[in-house]
């Protein structure tokens, strides 16, 4: 599987009809969030705006260009069968937009058009998600749907109930829990909101003004170069929602400074990397994620951005410190300040960027607005920065709307195909009560060990979402494993952290860790080497969702003496192997004294609340050493030759 990189600045232009498909998709998406047809006084289904956004769809999947692996390159032109199955696909979803309301009456029956239209549509989805991200979930679909028609015969805790093919298909179709649900609504309204008001912010000035701000604080201090990455990375990637084009938008310029600073290629590339999937689960926005939680588990959206302060904060905490120390290590000083823009300097001629941002908070928080109504007051408040102030040489024309609404149209379209195959599997999982089954055999599986149950529920995370866009990873492991966690008294907020956080994980994670294969290509780097610093570098987050489980208290949630400790604790605990990791504490440090402050480190990173007061002698254990390493590390620096090591 790959993820969508049309977004970069090498995507080719698009052809008068992919354009005019992307702009109205948008248009369409756009105008429902803003509830335009109810205020004209249209009434209608959601499921037949859906259908229109999924006709939309298909037929840019089969007119659009793209990257995948088994295609052997980039196809630029569209031919004869394209043409066919755009049209088909388009065609088949306004008949189901138009007779929508008669054929859920008729459904009971299975009327033949309802069956013939509910087995294309499928067929059509599946050849959609295949060319967009490639076999893995086609196959993953086909085995659910195949298992859902035969998983009557089988015996055991994994039996479900018998439903037959042409009701699975116009189940599968046409019922609120099928297709047409919750997965496709969601990507229609948020997704695409906020896509397209992060399309309108870089039009605007504000990824100028996002890069700008990070080198006025960044640029200045040791591994600057590797800072000015992380900060304007998180920034960038907490809005795009897709790794990789936040890549493309930071890494061109970052990693560039981090080779001519003296960072290993390797780890430029790693930095960049880790950088900008901790985009996605940064809050407020989380590339989309936060609000999406919300919906799915029924609970305010401040919940939801509360939880993740801590996770968050950790991972970019083990990141900046080991960029840190690494600089320290091969001596690799601060960047030239001549060429450092001052951050009074940049904030006076930028700091409006901020007022979308204070808008969609003000829209969410202030006035309940809904996620979808908050991204478009946001976007308006980019347009009109765009249009009248700009960003230096920036600045937004009308030609640009059409440019951010095609733009959007266009990457979106990934994520709506794996909406759509979402909503299959939730289709089959409830008609057939596969769902049920599927959680009591993890359940069993774990044998009664909520850790073991992690830990098969990590893996299958990590290949679940491999190479998969922020939003699909999120949908398909909420459906699949989140279910089985929440089973076993986890805390639904923390199951479906979990299941986010090692799902985005598969962005750096060898064997595919297209993030890190992606961020090489730039850097010049060996991919795997690459991959594997781009792990070391974001360790946090295969760790801490497992000790947040456990102990809520890293989420915020509980006694608030207990939430102190557990992040003071973790804190250090992160700095200590994030120490070790690297090799240097006020200086290089041997293997011996490498192995004791990461025990240090292990020792403080476990929170209070898993193992009540032992764990609080552990942590104060852990503390000691600590100290006692840093009263203890060597102050001798490493020869000057290390700063100039590049990879060949």
């Amino acid at each position: 599987m790959r993820e969508n990189t049309d977004i970069g600045n090498d995507a080719p232009r698009p052809g008068p009809v992919v354009g005019a498909l992307a702009g109205l998709l948008t248009l369409v998406a756009v105008g429902q969030a803003a509830d335009i047809p109810s205020r004209l006084g249209y009434s209608y289904y959601t499921e037949q705006f859906l259908a229109l956004v999924l006709g939309l769809s298909l037929a840019l999947v089969f007119l659009m260009p793209w990257r995948a692996k088994h295609a052997g390159g980039e196809r630029r032109s569209p031919g004869p069968l394209d043409w066919v199955l755009s049209v088909l696909g388009l065609g088949l979803s306004l008949y189901v937009t138009m007779a929508y309301p008669g054929l859920v009456g008729r459904a009971m029956s299975l009327p033949w058009d309802a069956l013939i239209i509910g087995i294309a549509l499928f067929v059509l989805v599946l050849e959609g998600l295949r060319r967009t991200v490639g076999w893995t979930l086609v196959i993953v679909v086909l085995a659910i749907v195949g298992y859902g028609l035969i998983g009557h015969l089988v015996p055991g805790a994994l039996q479900t109930r018998e439903v037959a093919p042409p009701r699975l298909a116009v189940y599968l179709g046409f019922d609120p829990n099928g297709l047409l649900g919750l997965t496709l609504g969601v990507a229609a309204t948020v997704v695409v909101a906020f896509v397209f008001f992060g399309q309108l912010l870089l039009r605007s000035g504000g990824a100028d003004f996002f890069n700008d701000i990070a080198m006025a604080s960044m640029g200045h201090r040791r591994g600057g170069a590797a800072k000015i990455s992380i900060v304007a990375s998180g920034l960038f990637g907490s809005i795009s929602g897709v790794v990789v084009s936040n890549i493309v938008a930071t890494g061109v310029v970052t990693i560039r400074l981090m080779v001519q600073s003296g960072f290993r290629r390797s780890t430029a590339g790693a930095v960049e990397a880790t950088a900008s999937t901790g985009g996605q689960i940064a809050p407020p926005v989380m590339g989309a994620v936060a609000f999406l939680m919300a919906d799915i588990l029924q609970r305010p959206y401040t919940e939801i951005v509360v939880a993740a302060i801590v996770p968050a904060l950790l991972y970019y905490v083990a990141l900046f410190v080991q960029a840190d120390l690494q600089a320290a290590k091969q001596e690799i000083k601060p960047l030239d300040t001549a060429d450092m823009p001052a951050v009074g300097r940049v904030m006076k001629k930028g700091w409006v960027f901020i007022l979308p941002f204070a808008a969609i908070i003000l829209a969410l928080f202030s006035f309940n607005q809904r996620a979808e109504t908050a991204a478009l007051w946001g976007s308006l408040g980019a347009i009109v920065i765009g249009l009248v102030v700009g960003y230096g040489k920036t600045r937004m024309s009308f030609r640009d709307l059409w440019g951010a609404a095609v733009e959007t149209g266009r990457s979106i379209t990934e994520i709506i195909m794996i909406s759509a195959a979402a909503g299959f599997i939730i289709g089959v999982l409830n008609v057939t009560g596969l769902g049920f089954a599927a959680t009591f055999a993890l359940v069993d599986l774990g044998q009664g060990s909520l850790f073991l149950l992690l830990f098969i529920s990590a893996l299958v995370c990590l290949v679940l979402g491999m190479g998969m866009p922020t939003v699909g990873v999120y949908l398909l492991l909420a459906v699949l494993i989140a279910p089985s966690l929440v089973e076993t008294g986890v805390e639904p907020i923390a199951a479906h952290l979990f299941i986010f956080y090692l799902g985005m994980m598969s962005m750096v994670t060898p064997p595919i860790g297209i993030g890190a294969f992606f961020a090489a290509t730039i850097a010049n780097a060996p991919p795997m080497k690459t991959a594997w610093e781009a792990m070391r570098f974001g360790w946090t987050a295969y760790i801490v969702p497992f000790l947040f489980v456990f102990s809520p208290a890293l989420l915020l949630i509980g006694d608030p003496l207990e939430i102190v400790l557990a992040v003071g604790s973790a804190v250090l605990g992160v700095y200590a192997i994030s120490a070790a990791f690297v090799g240097w504490m006020r200086g290089v440090v041997g293997l011996a004294a490498r192995i004791a402050i990461g025990l240090a480190g292990v020792l403080l990173i476990v929170p209070p609340g898993v193992g009540g007061l032992a764990t609080l002698w552990l942590n104060g254990a852990g503390l000691i050493l600590l100290f006692a390493m840093w009263l203890l590390a060597a102050s001798g620096r490493p020869a000057r030759a290390g700063a100039q090591m590049t990879d060949t």
